[in-house]
């Protein structure tokens, strides 16, 4: 049955009860609700889903305030995400953004965990998988290793589980296998309404690909999506006004958020901190880099690049894509997302410019600008052009500092020689302590 996670019941809610308890890997459900003794495994899918209402406002945050987009300053106790030392390790902040990232994402792979094991059911098996997959994919791209379980009920008294694995083995074993099976196992009737999707899982393979560098497979994945986008009613917003609303056709899939729904991290929604809502945030945030960014693209582009005002406020240097307040949504993967990083693929596996750039045009005519066909020609200055239009294209939406990153040139961006330490966050040092050491932090932190 497909149930619209903004409009989960109270009884799915209830069984949050399920999966949620003080240890984040120790959360086999209590003897009266044994999840051998489930039937019914919709509550437990749905807080799957759920969990990540929690993940996405450290995850935009750390996508964008780390990067050259905008500035988070605020004093002590909550250091400058620009500071590239060992400052972001401290408890208060981790307390703020990193523990509720990490523990709400194993909360959701226990819950995913549960359903793979125990539900009869093979769509949601492969929502599951899904949801999996995305939870430690995100996990990776902040901390590196990390610990992997893959069992709804792990021995909490082997403090040996806890031990991180690395990111490769990671993608090979886990990420890569349940995006597959979960390519096999779903159609797309999830679209639109918070749920996991044929689309979504091809989409989410071909990032996961460009992540870990593996363009052939990369390009076919993501081909695959692009194709597969207008048999299942996916398609560009005629205007970029309408790319981020909840009813945006581009929408893949998305976080969904709710003000009737607690979110499972409290505190300021993503969309808030853009807008300068946050105490931490209050200030003119927007850099003048990003700024000279859209400035520049509209006077080589012949206009006026229309994303800058539907994105920025100028003079206020405040955000503006988000309008949805409480109920905005946040949005994990779009059209455009895919088609960039599939004109990436493509370029990296030597495809000429005038096969790549033209994929580019509908997305850049959307923004009043010409195309970029003839502008570039060597790999170099097509990779160059693309990087450009992902920033001011998904500009705010959580992927700038990934995006460096994958693409190593963290350094050459932010203009200054960083350790490659501070590529990744630190380990909630809650977690290392409550493992006795066993969970280790990152280098640096």
């Amino acid at each position: 049955m497909m149930i619209k996670i903004k409009t989960i019941s109270i009884v799915a809610i209830s069984m949050l009860l399920i999966t949620a308890c003080e240890n984040e890997l120790d959360q086999t459900p209590p003897v009266e609700l044994e999840s051998s003794a489930l039937t019914n495994f919709d509550g437990v899918l749905n807080a799957a889903y759920y969990y990540h209402t929690g993940v996405v406002t450290p995850q935009a945050v750390m996508g964008e305030f780390r990067a050259d987009n905008i500035t988070f300053d605020d004093e002590p106790p909550y250091p400058d995400f620009h500071k590239y030392n060992s400052d972001l390790g401290g408890l208060a902040i981790s307390e703020i953004f990193f523990r509720p990232f990490y523990s709400n994402l194993y909360k959701s792979i226990l819950s995913a965990n549960n359903v793979i094991d125990n539900s009869d059911d093979a769509t949601q098996v492969a929502e599951a998988q899904f949801l999996r997959a995305l939870s430690y994919f995100k996990l990776v791209l902040a901390f590196g290793d990390v610990t992997l379980n893959l069992s709804p009920s792990p021995d909490s008294s082997d403090l040996t589980l806890l031990t991180r694995q690395p990111a490769a083995d990671i993608y090979t074993d886990v990420i890569i296998p349940d995006l597959t099976n979960a390519i096999a196992g779903l159609d797309n009737s999830g679209l639109g309404s918070g749920r996991a999707s044929k689309i979504a899982a091809q989409s989410l393979l071909g990032k996961v690909y460009m992540f870990v560098n593996d363009y052939p497979n990369a390009k076919i994945a993501l081909e695959n999506a692009v194709n597969a986008a207008s048999g299942a009613g996916v398609s560009l917003e005629p205007d970029f006004a309408n790319v981020v609303i909840d009813e945006s056709s581009e929408i893949i899939f998305a976080t969904q958020i709710s003000s009737s729904i607690t979110n499972s991290a409290g505190g300021t929604i993503f969309s808030g901190w853009f807008q300068g809502g946050d105490t931490k945030a209050d200030e003119q945030n927007i850099t003048l880099s990003l700024i000279e960014a859209f400035d520049a693209s509209s006077t080589a582009g012949g206009g006026t690049d229309l994303r800058e005002a539907l994105t920025i406020d100028v003079e206020a240097r405040k955000g503006v894509k988000y309008l949805g307040g409480l109920d905005q949504d946040f949005i994990e993967l779009r059209l455009s997302d895919v088609i960039l990083m599939y004109a990436e693929a493509l370029n990296e596996t030597s495809s000429p410019a005038s096969t790549v750039l033209p994929l580019l045009d509908p997305i850049r005519t959307r923004a009043g600008l010409t195309s970029l066909t003839g502008t570039a020609t060597s790999q170099a200055e097509v990779r160059a052009a693309i990087a450009q239009e992902r920033r001011l294209e998904l500009a705010l939406e959580g992927h700038r500092w990934f995006d460096l990153v994958r693409t190593g040139t963290v350094d050459a961006t932010m203009g200054q020689t960083i350790d490659s330490n501070y590529y990744v966050f630190p380990i909630p040092p809650s977690e290392v302590l409550a493992s006795g050491g066993v969970i280790t932090q990152n280098p640096g932190y």
